[in-house]
């Protein structure tokens, strides 16, 4: 007996030297993890926060009214939207979707430089850029009732992520070793678009326009052939995203690309430190005067 009362002893220092041994790891780690909320509710998930975190009162109202205007824009804000398009037409899920389009965390990454336009710009210019280019309509006021419900709809999808800029990298980059073949591309548009987007690109009930009058204009994001082609590798086909070849993916955009589509008359002031990317559809007057030995000259947006 004593034997084994000695044994279960040891058996028990060493329960409690492993258990203390663990409380010092967890305090380790609490000590090194961020001080903030981490509760299920608070932590920003990859689709954004849920409905329900969505504050009781005025401020509530405005973020539902700013979905509502993203969800349905050319029926709620039609002297504002030139074509078939609306907002949530390239970000997906209102926004929730986690890939190229998304808008969860883009109000914290505002005001941010951008070469386009070579100015720092506030979210409230982003959105007008978005009306004027993809929507190929007008701008709303920046103080009017539109523009602050939409801002706080897009505040309410940054909630708990930190306001940093967005990470370094040009993603951009994995499409300049490839050379486009639009003739691939009209069988990969036959094959995977045309049931959402129409033979003729015109769009459906399902789906809006990809090119002609009622598509974005040239000064979109989207007629860049590159842009177009992250766009569609990690969102098309919309109910099998992901599933198209880097190759396929450029293919089909640089067919989409090359169909006509809406003028943008402003475009040619465009970078105007005539750093315009190569896969930019339109010449731009800074690239003219590069081209031509002259100094770039700064354009006020």
């Amino acid at each position: 007996m004593g034997s084994e009362h000695q044994v279960l002893r040891r058996r028990s220092s060493i329960v409690r030297v492993v258990l203390f041994g663990l409380s010092l790891l967890g305090g380790c780690a609490r000590e090194h993890a961020p001080a903030r909320d981490r509760s299920a509710a608070a932590a920003p998930a990859l689709h954004g926060p849920a409905d329900s975190l969505i504050p009781p009162g005025p401020l509530g109202a405005a973020i539902q009214r700013g979905r509502a205007l993203l969800l349905a824009t050319r029926d709620s804000l039609p002297s504002h939207v030139g074509n078939n398009l609306r907002c949530v037409s390239c970000h997906l899920d209102a926004g929730r979707r986690h890939a190229m389009g998304s808008w969860v965390g883009v109000y914290a990454r505002y005001p941010q430089y951008r070469p386009r336009s070579a100015t720092v710009e506030t979210i409230e210019y982003r959105v007008n850029d978005c009306f004027r280019r993809s929507m190929n309509g007008a701008p709303l006021a920046v103080d009017g009732a539109e523009m602050r419900d939409i801002i706080a709809y897009l505040w309410f999808l940054s909630r708990d992520v930190p306001i940093e800029p967005a990470a370094p990298g040009n993603r951009l980059q994995q499409w300049a070793q490839l050379t486009a073949d639009t003739t691939a591309g009209a069988a990969v548009y036959a094959a995977s678009c045309t049931k959402c987007h129409g033979p003729t690109g015109q769009g459906t009930a399902v789906a809006p326009p990809v090119w002609g009058p009622q598509s974005y204009n040239i000064g979109a994001g989207m007629a860049r052939i590159r842009t177009a082609a992250a766009f569609i590798k990690e969102n098309m086909p919309f109910d099998l995203p992901g599933t198209l070849t880097d190759q396929q993916a450029f293919d089909v955009a640089a067919y989409v690309s090359a169909h006509p589509r809406p003028d943008f008359p402003e475009k040619m002031h465009d970078w105007p430190n005539g750093d315009a990317p190569p896969d930019v559809a339109y010449p731009t007057l800074a690239a003219q005067r590069k081209s031509a030995g002259a100094p770039a000259k700064p354009h006020a947006p």
